[in-house]
């Protein structure tokens, strides 16, 4: 779990922010904080089960380095958090943390876990954070996300490294193709129209909020759809993957 740190909130910044403003602040970052450590426990176990299939050690290593990045992803999450005045225990959901076993082969796991996971999730993930980073000025903020951007591009090319290797070890483009829709549908729930968050959003946020990284979903939305043409459909098309909805 993320150590408590000392990190206190600037005057400056607790004078400019009203106590709405600073009550969304602290939302989206306590989230952060699970989310990344939960990142960081779901990458520990596919890297187990790469090496559970004797996976090229260039595979594991680059997985090994992506749980220490989540963790400090995860760490630097809570000083923001602390920053804006949270307090709060973060909110780890132990229920998230391991990846399920299917009765199909653990390759098949592995891949459907490759394809969510990064393919998906951190490929949409660099724009997404690049976006937020934007417009964030926040000292405190704006070096968490530089972090986590950095990283960000090095885990979605992790995701298509260990897919051109399941690949080459036999995966069918057919079979996977079959496995996106559904994939794809869970991405859509939860950054896309799909999602009833951003159905309602009206798109409003303070330029405050936008200084500590926020964004409003339909910005997020709308980031996603972009992803899905310049990014998802060209990356599978060069591996012979058709993608459909």
């Amino acid at each position: 779990m993320p150590a408590a740190c000392d990190v206190q909130p600037s005057a400056a910044a607790r004078r400019a922010v009203s106590r709405v403003e600073l009550a969304r602040v602290r939302a989206e970052w306590h989230a952060r904080i699970g989310a990344e450590y939960t990142s960081a426990a779901v990458t520990q176990q596919l890297t187990l089960w790469l090496i559970q299939i004797g996976a090229p050690p260039d595979l594991i290593e680059a997985g090994l380095a992506i749980v220490s990045d989540e963790l400090v992803h995860s760490r630097s999450s809570h000083e923001v958090y602390v920053a804006a005045g949270g307090g709060a225990p973060p909110a780890i959901m132990r229920e998230q943390l391991a990846l399920a076993r299917s009765s199909a082969a653990l390759e098949v796991d592995i891949l459907r876990t490759c394809l969510r996971v990064f393919c998906l999730g951190e490929t949409v993930a660099v724009p997404l954070f690049a976006h937020l980073r934007a417009e964030c000025t926040e000292p405190i903020a704006r070096s968490a996300l530089d972090r986590i951007l950095v990283d960000e591009v090095r885990h979605r090319e992790f995701g298509w490294d260990l897919l051109d290797y399941l690949i080459a070890s036999g995966a069918e483009p057919t079979a996977i193709a079959n496995e996106l829709p559904p994939l794809l549908r869970q991405v859509e729930a939860s950054y896309g129209t799909g999602n009833p968050v951003v159905a309602a959003d009206a798109g409003a946020i303070t330029q405050v909020e936008r200084a500590w990284g926020l964004a409003p979903p339909r910005e997020y939305a709308a980031i996603l759809a972009e992803c899905v043409t310049r990014d998802y459909v060209p990356r599978f098309a060069a591996r012979d993957i058709t993608l459909a909805g």
